[in-house]
């Protein structure tokens, strides 16, 4: 068919058999790559997003994964469009990649690949795919070292670069990062994996494109985005006018402990846009919780999404309307060489600010804070032989009460929407035994709607030694409550010694923590705050309270 063929307008049932298609692909892309990757992290925690984006590089479609991930992968795409390769330097064939956080990444176990696709001449859209890979080296055993002070020390940092040119690829790029990885075997397995995705992404986007014509598929695109705009700025219109703020806070950076980094944001609604404006947050930091400008963006698309409650397609259009304004040199958009790795920690923290700064405006429909924070471990593990193994994981937390219901236990969504790694499949591939995994119990904000629960993960290391890193937050500040509720309850982190009895508490970001056989690492997630006065609670709901291990009032 030729590329330049055009068919009639585009009626609604056309439009929407076209979106879904597009949508298709991208989960298409997905699934190949869970069902084809290799480590936990991707194949259980589904750590990886994929996407396709028109012509021009403007997000249209995208799978059901990670907003982290989706919202940043449009900047990234834009990044990279601005910068080093322009649309007109992309060819048939091409695929570049980069895990640069200055460059349009997030932190450098995340790969973005972005692979053109083509009709005949003409570029038709790009698809990617983004990957949170398990280790690239660095400090740390899962490249998440809570002592990095700059991004130097954090991994192997690709560039973006041309990983293939013209159907050509440079294996000696791949090399290079595998030679750089504490498990190249796993890494190396999701990495195919994940060009993989893209050549299935490619082929698909291309028989949508040899169905409809480029020129249609253009103008599809276009409508899409266009209804996402019009959605958003519709609802937005339903918001009262108005300036409102929030602030919340980071515990530390892990390298000045007790010093809370701020959070603050300004929020403008006026017609139908919105504006953030995070001047009054803290400068950026040593400890690597910084966040670049990209990372930012994701988390106030993200907050934004939440807040206003409606399902409204994500793509280039419903970004439109929104507005942000970070300083350069913030710990909300570092400059390099500013260590990133543990970036959640004030992303998380950007998604409760923005939702409690809506909460202002609509007070009746915001749920009180989400547990906040990304629990992310990892166990560097020595057996005998010499041979290493990392076992990286990562939890959640309790989930806000809301205005209509009790905030949900254990339950992860919304910014990261992560999986669970069942423990059985850990204890059959790691040198670890679980001998705890429960509810927090109390451990949800008190109100009219209790605050979700935390959990309780615990397992003995069964290596002869090794090392343990973790990058948490939310211990001593916790999730917070709204119209009255009580804060949850913070996390907490140990090491029981089996050599001498002993329980140690450890701060929230550790790295480099030596165990041997038998001691017990012990991770308590904070749970969700409460919305509205306890005193107010239904006292038909003493019973489920009491089953859940509500024995006191937190507000008491």
């Amino acid at each position: 068919m030729d590329p330049s063929n055009i068919m009639p307008a585009l009626n609604a049932v056309q439009l929407e058999v076209i979106r879904n298609a597009l949508v298709c692909v991208a989960e298409e892309m997905s699934v190949t790559i869970w069902r084809t990757s290799r480590s936990p992290v991707v194949r259980e925690i589904l750590d990886y997003s994929c996407a396709v984006f028109d012509a021009n590089g403007d997000s249209t479609a995208q799978a059901a994964r990670q907003p982290v991930h989706l919202n940043s992968m449009a900047s990234g795409l834009r990044s990279i469009l601005d910068g080093p390769f322009p649309l007109d330097s992309w060819e048939q064939g091409d695929l570049i990649i980069t895990n640069d956080p200055y460059a349009g990444g997030q932190h450098l176990p995340d790969i973005l690949a972005f692979r053109p696709v083509f009709m005949g001449a003409t570029r038709i859209g790009f698809v990617g795919a983004l990957v949170h890979h398990l280790d690239v080296g660095g400090g740390a055993p899962g490249s998440y070292d809570a002592n990095a002070t700059e991004i130097h020390q954090e991994g192997f940092r690709i560039p973006p670069m041309k990983l293939d040119k013209s159907g050509v690829r440079n294996r000696e790029v791949i090399e290079l990062l595998l030679r750089n990885s504490r498990e190249p075997v796993l890494v190396g397995g999701d990495f195919a994996s994940q060009l993989a995705a893209l050549k299935i992404g490619e082929a698909s986007l291309g028989a949508i494109g040899q169905r409809y014509g480029a020129a249609t598929l253009a103008e599809a695109c276009a409508l899409i985005q266009g209804q996402s705009e019009a959605a958003m700025r519709a609802i937005i219109r339903g918001i009262p006018d108005g300036d409102y703020e929030f602030e919340d806070f980071v515990d530390d950076d892990g390298i000045d402990l007790g010093r809370p980094i701020r959070i603050h944001v300004a929020l403008t609604i006026r017609k139908d846009t919105v504006s953030f404006d995070f001047s009054g947050s803290s400068p950026q930091v040593k400890g690597p919780v910084n966040c670049t400008f990209n990372m930012t963006d994701s988390a106030v698309v993200c907050g934004t999404l939440m807040a206003v409650g409606s399902d409204v397609p994500a793509n280039a259009g419903c970004y439109r309307p929104i507005a942000i304004h970070a300083p350069e040199g913030l710990c909300v958009n570092a400059r390099s060489p500013a260590p990133v790795a543990n970036r959640m920690a004030v992303g998380h923290r950007v998604v409760n600010a923005v939702m409690g700064a809506f909460a202002q405006a609509l007070p009746a429909r915001i749920p009180a804070s989400y547990y906040g924070v990304s629990y992310v471990y990892a166990f560097n593990a020595v057996h005998a032989d010499g041979a290493r193994q990392v076992y990286f994981d990562l939890e959640c937390g309790g989930w806000g009460g809301h205005p209509d219901s009790d905030g949900a236990n254990a339950f992860c969504c919304g910014f990261h929407n992560n999986s669970n790694a069942p423990i059985e499949m850990i204890e059959n591939g790691y040198p670890v035994t679980f001998v705890r995994y429960a509810l927090v119990p109390n451990s949800g904000g008190a109100g009219i709607h209790r605050g979700g629960l935390g959990l309780i993960r615990e397992f003995r290391i069964d290596a002869p030694t090794g090392t343990i890193s973790a990058n948490l937050d939310r211990f001593t500040h916790p999730p917070y409550g709204l119209q009255g509720g009580a804060p949850g309850a913070g996390g907490q982190l140990s090491i029981h010694r089996a050599a001498s009895g002993k329980t140690e508490i450890l701060p929230s970001k550790i790295s480099g923590i030596e165990v041997a056989a038998g001691d017990v690492f012990r991770l308590q997630t904070s749970g969700g705050g409460g919305w509205g006065d306890p005193a107010r609670r239904d006292p038909q709901a003493h019973a489920t309270d009491l089953r859940l291990g509500y024995v006191t009032n937190r507000a008491e």
